[in-house]
């Protein structure tokens, strides 16, 4: 692989256990991992000069549905609530065919990429007649296709409207199928190696899509063949009730019931826990993404956040699906996290620094991958994002570099994202993809789509 020198850094911010931040440093990559921080600057294949730029770790998206990003802004949509919301978007995530998951997954994934991300986790459940046999291959393509640190789920539906459910039965496959095509895909797509550009979870939906016997088989599975399992909780009141009323239990008891609880597990959402809840959730290392901007838009609540610190639970930032976002952008999540946390605890929420951290090392602490990213320390992969300090909506802004992505936000694409060595966005850019032959073409796609 190329090496990669990045000179004249006006400030790097490591995210690092110390929190150091560097002034005046290069950073050379070499095989894809970063080898020297400081005044060196060895010679390389690929120079980039950074006068006046800052660079960050690359952010990790911890929740995803790239399949929504042909489906969002919907009016029929709008000022609906989760389960409402699911009915109506059901009706139309039917028809979702190869060219939508090919086409969403590279726009969804290049917008986060123009927007500092790195790592990219997707829960994709969908799988039914009109997806094709084997949907994550597909989305595998278009992060390779990108450059893109791609981390894959083989979620699940096996709890239609038949059995009690909300899905629609046509979206639903039976549990035997899941289990079946879950080992397949663990086969075929997890690398565990330190760099890896692809690894895979196993993800059933949520307890109302999901039967007991898809959740307590998938963990088996997964701790099988050592791989993470992942699922929505207590996004809504209506999740809730629906446990409540069918098991007796409220969310969390009844994960663990199914072996859902563990350092090797994490929760989308994680609005709706109690107290009792958060001590084992503590005492587990169960995760949690944070997916501020998807539960304002439904009014599904504020997740605990700054108490969630406090306990020590691992917190990462997810932008949920794109149909209730309505977007891919990481850094715009950071910022609406921060200022809805200081609406809501005050001197207790976040700093703009701590958020940069959940989205980055908290990310990676998430996904069971902290020894290869989430901050920038030599020995560590090349994933890391630059922004010019020197643009006119920075002007006066970067007294605390640390914290800006949360106080002041940026405003339009980063300078350049460079994964595992290598450039993905330059100038602002997607280097490998003509971005107006795929919003042109993609939008091809969502017309043929939203018509059927």
């Amino acid at each position: 692989m190329k090496s990669l020198l990045v000179k004249n850094i006006r400030a790097l911010v490591s995210c690092d256990g110390e929190d150091r931040v560097y002034q005046n440093v290069n950073l050379y990559a070499e095989d894809g991992l970063i080898r020297s921080i400081g005044p060196e600057a060895p010679e390389a294949d690929q120079v980039i000069d950074a006068s006046g730029m800052y660079c960050y770790p690359g952010l990790i998206n911890t929740h995803h549905h790239f399949f929504q990003n042909f489906s969002r802004n919907l009016p029929q949509a709008q000022n609906q609530e989760l389960f409402d919301w699911l009915h109506t978007m059901f009706e139309i995530w039917k028809r979702v065919n190869p060219d939508v998951i090919r086409y969403s997954a590279l726009s969804s994934m290049g917008e986060l990429m123009k927007n500092g991300c790195t790592t990219i986790f997707d829960h994709h459940y969908l799988f039914h007649k009109n997806t094709g046999p084997d949907p994550l291959e597909a989305q595998a393509a278009a992060a390779k296709e990108l450059g893109a640190r791609m981390y894959l789920s083989r979620g699940g539906l096996d709890r239609g409207q038949k059995d009690g459910g909300l899905p629609p039965n046509e979206v639903v496959q039976t549990t035997d199928e899941i289990l079946r095509s879950s080992v397949d895909v663990v086969q075929k797509y997890h690398d565990p190696s330190f760099q890896s550009m692809c690894r895979l979870a196993l993800a059933p939906c949520s307890p109302f899509t999901a039967t007991a016997d898809l959740y307590r088989e998938s963990a088996k599975l997964a701790r099988e063949y050592k791989v993470r399992i992942h699922t929505h909780l207590c996004e809504t009141k209506d999740e809730e009730d629906y446990t409540l009323e069918k098991v007796g239990l409220r969310p969390v008891a009844y994960m663990q019931e199914l072996g859902m609880t563990g350092s090797d597990v994490w929760y989308a959402h994680g609005i709706h826990f109690n107290d009792d809840e958060l001590k084992i959730l503590a005492e587990t290392q169960s995760g949690v993404c944070h997916c501020p901007i998807s539960n304002m838009k439904l009014s599904s609540g504020v997740c605990r956040v700054p108490e969630m610190l406090e306990m020590g639970i691992p917190v990462g930032l997810g932008v949920d699906g794109s149909a209730s976002n309505d977007g891919s952008n990481l850094l715009e999540e950071l910022r609406v996290a921060y200022l809805l946390h200081r609406l809501n605890s005050s001197d207790k929420a976040p700093s703009g620094y701590d958020m940069l951290k959940i989205a980055t090392v908290g990310g990676a602490k998430v996904l069971g991958w902290t020894d290869a990213i989430g901050s920038l320390e030599v020995g560590k992969c090349a994933d890391f994002f630059l922004v010019d300090g020197r643009r006119m909506e920075l002007i006066g802004a970067m007294y605390d570099p640390k914290s800006v992505f949360g106080t002041v936000g940026l405003k339009g694409p980063v300078d350049y994202t460079v994964v595992n060595g290598r450039v993905t966005v330059d100038h602002g850019r997607l280097v490998t993809v003509d971005e107006e032959k795929l919003s042109a073409e993609s939008a091809q796609v969502i017309s043929k789509y939203l018509e059927m």
